[in-house]
């Protein structure tokens, strides 16, 4: 499936296929968030405000699959991260082979991005190869 850019996520597609990722943060009470919605998801905001992210998450949670829709080779890493502006997003891992031994959690990352169909590109995160620096 391709997802559909709508108004209120069109900026975070438009960020992606320039390699930006883009977070929306709360006028009223300072939450970041992810996924894109209209108005926030802590007080209901609609004073929303467009945040470059660092680029920089650890690895949260992750589960390696076997199984996949006929285009995605086998086996890959599903990941939740957690972004260092403080939401968790759902995403690939790439740079690693999917095997256990090799990713431990808590480990940094960075993002990085794959083109897909329909000129849009989806944020994917390698291992970080210096944690300290902004991809």
């Amino acid at each position: 499936m391709i997802p559909q850019p709508t108004p209120e996520t069109r900026h975070y597609w438009d960020g992606a296929k320039q390699g930006k990722l883009l977070l929306q943060q709360c006028g009223r009470c300072e939450t970041t968030y992810f996924p894109p919605r209209p108005g926030c998801p802590a007080c209901g905001s609609r004073d929303i405000a467009i945040l470059a992210a660092t680029g920089r998450a650890t690895l949260y949670s992750y589960v390696i699959s076997h199984v996949g829709p006929p285009e995605k080779e086998t086996p890959f890493i599903m990941a939740i991260v957690e972004l260092e502006e403080g939401p968790r997003m759902l995403t690939n891992i790439v740079g690693v082979p999917a095997e256990p031994h090799m990713l431990a959690l808590d480990s940094p990352l960075q993002v990085d991005f794959q083109a897909i169909e329909g000129d849009l590109a989806l944020p994917v995160f390698r291992p970080a190869e210096n944690p300290e620096a902004t991809p």
